[in-house]
């Protein structure tokens, strides 16, 4: 075997132990008793060690040295080989295994500190998560910009900095289009209670509808929906609300973008740098152009109201129209997650800078309920009514993502490049939509992006697929045209 075969061998057996973490986290936010999270992170902990020592390996360094790919993929993949290396071998080994020993049980300490409503049981933890990912983004940084250390993590050869830039382009232009479509009176929302069986069962049809592959892959419930593994095993959660079934459906689309992502990949990059999305920002834009472009469209609507009535009866509203203006509706809101496409982004650049200033040291963790509701009154003109819409909202940064928020309005963005080209590249796609047929959106999306995983950079994939240099202006035009006509701006 040649130092790019022993290479390859060893990574694949290191990314199956991977898909193995990977799958106890899974079972920790579904089915897992509570009362076992305190051996979960040991678990964890040790399996973290097992992995750190593997991408550490000095071996790795001498196969990179003397490994002679033969063609693009192989060149590609001894690139995300080295850049995973360089990394790794620069945070010690205590302390990636301190890292994940403490992001595990600080999981089931802010799940319960939201359920109590209840911030100061969750901060004492969260202060341990910061302090050890400072000293990660320390370590990695060497000198440098801690932030910037942690998004490569999530979005490669990217910047803290370049991200900031491209959401100072964003803001003015959602902050007008917001003041403007809140100044209109918008549809009701939905009113009445829905079963959540029934939800389930729908929620179903259309991770169906969306191309789901359900022999490798299961959808189950968690208090906060996501998408796990990659390859031959790839699992979504979805969750649900009497009052309100639109959470669940569109957190199951949403959903199924990720998963469909995993799923369309080269089979011959599985359990390889390449056999996995090459970033999260890349990740969300197929989440969102699902969710959004695709399942909030006027045509993909229609149809859904047709399967709600079949589901639901008589629900309330009168027509298919007026289904598809409820559904964009724009109201205020405290959620990210249940957030308009108007408002989203708005939610994740609050976020992004108070955890660049947490991890810059310029917050600190006793004063970020405090930052956080400053800041959202200042952002959305109201307060913060409990911590479960406030800093309690999200699981991120009790897991200790930091540099992760960034990459969902990443995601909004290159899903505005893409869709762009997709509606010129797919012919009849508003009709095929109305049929409740995603086939030709999702056939050209896993062509043109999925399929190659990591094989190319991030923002080489969106230039290769769209025809153009990745920038927020496809996505704000496209929110202008669509808000505009909904409520006659």
């Amino acid at each position: 075997m040649t130092a790019f075969d022993d290479l390859m061998a060893f990574q694949r057996e290191t990314s199956a132990l991977g898909q193995i973490a990977g799958r106890l986290g899974w079972d920790q936010e579904t089915v897992m008793p509570r009362g076992a999270a305190p051996q979960r992170a040991e678990e964890m902990a040790a399996i973290e060690a097992v992995l750190h020592a593997r991408r550490s390996d000095p071996r790795v360094a001498d196969w990179l040295k003397q490994a002679q790919p033969q063609d693009e993929a192989g060149q590609a993949q001894l690139r995300e080989i080295r850049r995973s290396y360089e990394r790794t071998v620069k945070v010690p080994a205590d302390l990636a295994k301190a890292i994940a020993r403490v992001t595990s049980a600080a999981q089931g300490t802010w799940a319960q500190a939201r359920a109590d409503e209840d911030v100061a049981a969750f901060l004492p933890v969260l202060q341990e998560v910061v302090a050890l990912k400072r000293e990660e983004g320390a370590a990695l940084a060497q000198g440098g910009d801690i932030f910037d250390a942690m998004v490569e993590d999530y979005e490669p050869y990217t910047t803290g900095t370049q991200i900031a830039e491209i959401f100072d382009q964003m803001r003015p232009r959602l902050v007008a289009l917001r003041a403007a479509v809140l100044d209109k009176l918008g549809p009701a929302p939905l009113s009445g209670i829905y079963d959540e069986q029934a939800q389930m069962r729908l929620s179903r049809k259309l991770a169906a509808t969306f191309g789901y592959d359900f022999n490798t892959g299961r959808v189950d419930k968690a208090v906060h929906p996501f998408s796990s593994g990659s390859g031959l095993d790839v699992r979504i959660t979805t969750r649900t609300s009497e009052t309100d079934p639109f959470n669940c459906f569109y957190s199951t689309i949403h959903e199924v973008g990720h998963a469909a992502y995993e799923q369309g990949i080269n089979p011959a990059y599985a359990l390889t740098p390449l056999g996995q999305g090459v970033s999260m920002g890349v990740h969300e834009s197929q989440s969102r152009i699902y969710e959004n472009q695709l399942g909030r469209s006027r045509a993909f609507t229609g149809w859904l109201y047709g399967q709600m009535t079949e589901t639901f009866g008589d629900f309330g509203i009168a027509d298919a129209g007026a289904f598809y203006a409820t559904v964009n509706g724009v109201h205020n809101g405290y959620v990210r997650t249940e957030a308009d496409e108007v408002q989203y982004n708005l939610h994740i650049m609050l976020r992004f800078d108070l955890e660049r200033a947490l991890m810059e040291g310029d917050l600190q963790v006793s004063d970020l309920e405090a930052a956080w509701n400053d800041r959202f009154n200042a952002d959305f003109g109201y307060a913060v009514d409990k911590p479960s819409n406030g800093c309690l909202q999200d699981v991120h940064w009790s897991v200790g993502l930091f540099g992760y928020f960034p990459t969902y309005s990443l995601g909004n963005v290159y899903a505005g490049c893409l869709y762009q080209a997709l509606r010129a590249a797919v012919a009849g796609l508003d009709a095929q939509l109305a049929a409740g047929d995603t086939s030709g959106a999702t056939g050209w999306l896993r062509e043109n992006v999925q399929q190659y995983g990591g094989l190319y950079t991030p923002r080489d994939v969106i230039r290769r697929a769209s025809g153009r240099e990745p920038g927020p202006e496809p996505l704000l035009d496209y929110l202008e045209s669509k808000f505009g006509e909904l409520y006659s701006l």
